[in-house]
């Protein structure tokens, strides 16, 4: 039996063909993931010693990735005893992913192309979830899908959900063209490690485009309601679209105090007067100060890709960049 060996000394065994991420969800070791099929790059990992080797679509990584060594937990095997950069996300044992029933409580639409979606539980039976996470909705004909929680955990226990219209999209025909109050659905989660630490006394920057709005709303009620522990010295939120309607929700009403707002258009008019272009450049432009500035990003794979090459050259610290790739479903 190989070792796999994190940085804060946490060890499990490993033996190829086995993920380094599923040997470690079986040693009940929860590490950085989100997509688990390779494609989203959540669970990248530094090897600082050892040897590895691919047994899935690594396509999560860019090649300045694998030039330092990088690896994704989900696609990858351990061959010797094997040395990582990352520490585990032990907080999430404590909230594990089940199946639960769950209606339709109420719709409407925030934009043409988004809807917003409440879904009710039977008593007690709503999940247990830290703001940021995400869910699988089961629907029609047993289609699967996945959805960033949009609230942070409430007293009716009640879950929103941000939904884009994909055209041709399997579960999309339901949700905008057949959904109705009182559906009944199935739910699996939470899932994914996309959740606030620490981060007292830091410059703490969210990045967001389209729907990946929805996390970030969820975790900005839960520092309203004092739900994440450390507080930041500045919060601030840069929210991408390509028009000024896909911005479809009021950031302030959040609730976090002092919160800075950027909302960054792509397509914009020329009556624009704010940012333009990347939410990734617009922060970039404000020159932050990197040694204090911790970045949550969560949007296109394109989008999360750029940021972190960009943020890290320009001196933002590696683990201080996290992040939620939106990425197609492959079935």
């Amino acid at each position: 039996m190989t070792q796999v060996v994190l940085a804060n000394d946490k060890r499990f065994e490993a033996t190829a063909p086995t993920t380094i991420l599923d040997a470690a969800r079986a040693a009940g070791i929860v590490l950085e993931h989100s997509c688990r099929t390779g494609r989203c790059g959540t669970c990248k990992a530094r090897v600082v010693r050892g040897r590895t080797e691919s047994v899935g679509d690594d396509s999560g990584l860019s090649d300045a990735d694998r030039q330092t060594g990088h690896i994704l937990t989900c696609t990858s095997a351990a061959i010797d005893e094997v040395h990582l950069d990352i520490d585990d996300v032990s907080l999430l044992a404590d909230f594990p992913s089940r199946t639960t029933p769950c209606r339709i409580d109420a719709l409407d639409r925030p934009a043409v192309d988004v809807l917003r979606v409440l879904l009710r539980f039977p008593p007690k039976a709503a999940p247990r979830y830290l703001p940021g996470q995400y869910v699988d909705v089961i629907g029609p004909g047993g289609v699967r899908r996945s959805y960033s929680v949009a609230n942070a955990p409430s007293a009716d226990g009640r879950l929103e959900l941000h939904i884009r219209a994909v055209p041709g999209g399997a579960l999309s025909a339901y949700w905008f063209g057949a959904a109705k109050a009182g559906d009944l659905l199935r739910l699996e989660g939470p899932k994914g490690s996309f959740f606030l630490r620490d981060v007292a006394g830091l410059d703490l920057v969210f990045l967001a485009t389209g729907t990946g709005i929805a996390p970030v709303k969820a975790m900005l009620e839960g520092m309203a309601d004092r739900v994440t522990p450390g507080l930041p010295r500045s919060v601030t939120v840069l929210w991408g679209g390509r028009h000024a309607v896909d911005l479809y929700w009021q950031v302030a009403a959040g609730g976090v105090e002092s919160l800075e707002y950027v909302p960054v258009l792509s397509r914009a008019g020329d009556d624009w007067q704010g940012a333009r272009g990347h939410v990734q450049q617009a922060l970039l432009d404000r020159q932050p100060d990197w040694s204090r500035t911790m970045v949550y990003a969560c949007g296109s794979a394109a989008m999360i890709a750029s940021a972190s090459e960009q943020l890290v050259a320009a001196g933002l610290p590696p683990r201080r960049f996290l992040s939620d790739a939106f990425v197609s479903s492959s079935i």
